[in-house]
């Protein structure tokens, strides 16, 4: 027993330190991004038809750090203000599949030609699934009226009042984005060691070695599986070790971070039948022709090594920078757990004139950071709105203003949330 212990520890530091170093430099790019490319910018080159804004819309999800659960609420958000329903659609798809965070851990843990592959499936997923979605169209509203650009974004990527940019973007690199994905990669990666520990190498190689059977098992694992796109590849790293093929793990990668039974209920909920079936669509077919084909490269080439990164770094780096990247989830964890009383809400500059009548909102549903944002925006935008406070922890909203607060409760709910007026029966 002690013997199977140390060896499901050292499975876990072994990838854990192969990993960290990729993955502080995701957190510092996704953090570099997320003042870079802001829901308005996103919103800006969206609107329109053709394909042009289905193009845009899938290539600015992809480097984007946003979960299956956490999207669908910023989608819900450029639906609102203005976004065509295929370029919706495409960010739908594209955007969990993929991250920054998750191409850097991709590329420590199963080599350039997975890095590569990843986002260009996932980007002609989102295409493909947007041009046709765009085509059928469905009964589900179209973007709503209120104050679509009028409420003050006050988040960490655009709040005027939290320093500079390099601030503003180590806050979300280095605290947001490891609150939202701490837990899931902690899992993840315990997860991958003991796969490592205890399943016989090349044990899985029988069933799931190859072809479409084992490609249909995968993804028939990975749909209702909720899985976040970086904690999903040190699990895929393991599998291919015990015999699975590439091309079956790349199907695991690409379904299980962007479907599960939750998510596909609020596609369905919040975008229409038609949305929601052309989602579910898209995302298993590209996945499954792009598993057979990077199966076929491979044969071909013969170029791929199991979990061997791309280049090998000191061991001492590894090591640091595996102290530091536990250092950092771990505070991140704690923080996320911890419920903190929420902050006086700061006036909006749009509303300064507003009677403050509060209104409390039970919400359900919001599980990151991105949701809590998606909703503080879409009650901002409500007429009458002065100020917004969103307790992530408690699943709680106080708005003060004039508000009508049957507004309030469509607003959420149009994000995909369950909602309730506190005080009510």
């Amino acid at each position: 027993m002690t013997e199977i212990l140390l060896n499901i520890l050292v499975a876990f530091w072994g990838a854990l330190g192969q990993m960290a170093p990729y993955l502080l430099f995701g957190f510092l790019a996704a953090g570099a991004l997320s003042v870079l490319i802001t829901p308005r910018t996103v919103e800006r080159h969206l609107g329109g038809r053709g394909i042009g804004p289905v193009l845009k819309a899938a290539a600015f999800g992809i480097p984007l750090p946003l979960c299956s659960c956490g999207v669908i609420p910023v989608a819900a958000s450029l639906r609102r203000h203005g976004a065509s329903r295929g370029a919706t659609t495409a960010f739908l798809i594209s955007t969990p599949q993929d991250g920054v965070d998750s191409i850097a851990v991709t590329l420590s843990l199963l080599g350039p030609t997975f890095a590569l592959f990843r986002p260009l499936v996932a980007l002609i997923g989102g295409v493909a699934g947007g041009v046709a979605a765009g085509a059928l169209g469905d009964g589900s509203p179209a973007a709503s009226s209120g104050r679509a650009h009028g409420a003050q974004c006050t988040d960490p990527c655009c709040a005027p009042g939290g320093g500079g940019k390099l601030r503003r973007a180590l806050a979300y690199g280095f605290d947001v984005l490891p609150r939202d994905i701490g837990k899931a990669l902690l899992l993840g990666l315990a997860a991958a060691a003991l796969i490592t520990a205890l399943v016989p190498a090349d044990a899985l190689a029988p069933l799931l070695g190859g072809g479409i059977g084992a490609m249909l098992i995968m993804m028939l694992f990975g749909i209702p599986l909720y899985v976040c796109a970086t904690a999903s590849v040190p699990v895929a790293a393991a599998m291919i070790a015990k015999g699975v093929s590439p091309g079956a793990a790349l199907v695991f990668l690409m379904t299980g971070p962007a479907t599960n039974a939750a998510t596909i209920a609020t596609v369905w909920k919040v975008m229409g039948r038609r949305t929601a079936i052309v989602y579910l669509v898209s995302v298993a077919g590209t996945a499954l022709a792009a598993g057979l084909a990077l199966d076929h490269i491979f044969t071909v080439t013969g170029t791929y090594t199991k979990g061997e990164p791309p280049w090998m770094l000191p061991e001492a780096v590894e090591s640091a920078c595996a102290v530091a990247l536990l250092a950092v989830l771990g505070v991140a964890v704690v923080r996320s757990c911890v419920r903190r009383p929420p902050a006086d809400p700061a006036p909006t500059p749009a509303a300064e004139g507003a009677e403050p009548t509060p209104a409390e909102l039970r919400i359900t549903g919001m599980t990151c950071d991105h949701c809590r944002q998606a909703v503080q925006r879409a009650l901002l935008e409500c007429d009458g709105a002065a100020t917004v406070e969103v307790d992530l922890a408690r699943g709680r909203a106080v708005v003060t203003g004039s508000a009508d607060v049957a507004e309030l409760a469509s607003a959420v709910e149009s994000l995909g949330y369950g909602v309730e007026v506190a005080g009510d029966p």
